[in-house]
């Protein structure tokens, strides 16, 4: 065989045979190669897998830990939403078991009150500062609150 054409048995436009070990191995693709086949190629680095597989756990790791970071801020925005809506329930509670002798109106700001002197909670409309001479001094306030449209009780900060 001439050395201009090498062996083909595979016929295939990008592959031939190879006689590198004395023998013939058939259809060697050369295109298919990661590393050089013949004399003359492309020079070529050895990739460093270690270093490789560092910098890919590295940033697998920076990524992760974003995204936990991400779900953790998540987390504490419905924690503190389910603290206040604890509460909400914990207070309108509260003013279901309150003694009030007048109609209330939704979105109003009324004050729960613990009169020491009877023993159990009021719900009054007026404030510690609402007095003209004072407050009552059995009441013990606990809490402004407002009416809100879902028939449930809001503290006022």
């Amino acid at each position: 065989m001439p050395e201009d054409n090498p062996p083909n048995s595979a016929k295939g436009r990008t592959s031939y045979d190879s006689t590198s070990t004395g023998s013939i191995i058939p259809f060697f693709n050369r295109n298919v190669s990661e590393y050089p086949t013949e004399a003359g190629g492309v020079k070529f680095e050895l990739v460093p897998v270690t270093k490789q597989k560092d910098l890919m756990i590295n940033h697998a790791r920076m990524y992760a830990q974003q995204e936990y970071d991400r779900i953790m801020e998540l987390v504490s925005v419905l924690e503190k939403q389910a603290r206040a809506i604890k509460r909400r329930l914990e207070i309108t509670d509260s003013v279901h078991a309150a003694v009030y002798q007048f109609q209330i109106v939704m979105g109003n700001h009324y004050w729960l009150v613990w009169d020491k002197r009877k023993q159990h909670t009021l719900l009054t409309l007026h404030g510690p500062d609402d007095w003209s001479t004072g407050a009552p001094e059995d009441y013990e306030y606990q809490a402004q609150v407002k009416y809100m449209g879902d028939h449930t009780w809001m503290e006022i900060e």
